[in-house]
C-alpha cells in the first residue's frame, strides 16, 4: 500500500499510553468477517465500565496480542498445559462505516488459522499500538486490501524484540527473544 508505513511503534516498544487491556469471553458479530471478507473476528463487548479508555480512544485499527482460553475439546488447542495461549492479533475498534455500523464494535482478527470458532471462549488482548484511523471504502476488495496490509504491519510491528514476549510464548510466531511483559495475558486469575 503506498504511502502506509509496513512497521509502526518506536524501536523501544509500547509507549504511553499503550498498552490497554480488554478481556471478555468472546461474542458472535455480524458474521461478516468470514463470510464476505475471509477475514474471521473475533469480537469482545464494548464496556465503558471495564475498559473506561475505550471511549476516548479514536475509533481505527489496533495491533498486539490475544490470549485465548480454547476449551480442551477444541481442535486447534496447543498441547501445553497452559490454561490461555497467546496469538498475535489486529483488530478494529469502531463503527466499520464501510457497514454504516451505528454501534461501535471491537472485533479481532487473531493472526493464526483456526479450523473451528471458539465462541464464549476467554480471551484477553494486550493492545500495543495504533495502526491508521478508521475509514470508508468505494468498494469490499479495497477494504480487504487494506486489512489484509494491517496484518501485514501488524506481524512486522511485532517481530521486533521490544514488541515481542519470551521466546516460546506466542503460538505459531517468529522465535523472537522478546522482552514485552506479557504475564498479564496468561496469568491464572
Amino acid at each position: 500500500m503506498t504511502g502506509r508505513p509496513s512497521v509502526v511503534g518506536s524501536e523501544a516498544g509500547p509507549e504511553t499510553p499503550y498498552p490497554y487491556k480488554m478481556e471478555g469471553k468472546v461474542i458472535a458479530g455480524f458474521g461478516r468477517g468470514s463470510k464476505e471478507l475471509g477475514i474471521p473476528t473475533a469480537n469482545l463487548p464494548v464496556d465503558d465500565t471495564d475498559t473506561p479508555w475505550i471511549a476516548a480512544i479514536p475509533s481505527g485499527v489496533y495491533f498486539g496480542y490475544a490470549s485465548l482460553a480454547l476449551p480442551e475439546s477444541h481442535p486447534d488447542r496447543p498441547s501445553t498445559a497452559a490454561t490461555f495461549h497467546i496469538f498475535p492479533m489486529v483488530m478494529s475498534i469502531g463503527y466499520n462505516p464501510f457497514y454504516k455500523n451505528t454501534v461501535r464494535s471491537a472485533e479481532v482478527h487473531v493472526l493464526h488459522k483456526f479450523t473451528a470458532d471458539f465462541y464464549d471462549a476467554p480471551m484477553r488482548l494486550l493492545i500495543l499500538d495504533f495502526i491508521r484511523e478508521e475509514k470508508n471504502y468505494d468498494s469490499l476488495e479495497a477494504l480487504i486490501d487494506d486489512i489484509n496490509f494491517d496484518c501485514v504491519v501488524a506481524k512486522k510491528s511485532l517481530a521486533r524484540e521490544n514488541w515481542a514476549p519470551a521466546k516460546g510464548l506466542v503460538v505459531g510466531s517468529p522465535e523472537v527473544e522478546g522482552k514485552l511483559d506479557a504475564k498479564w495475558l496468561v496469568r491464572s486469575a
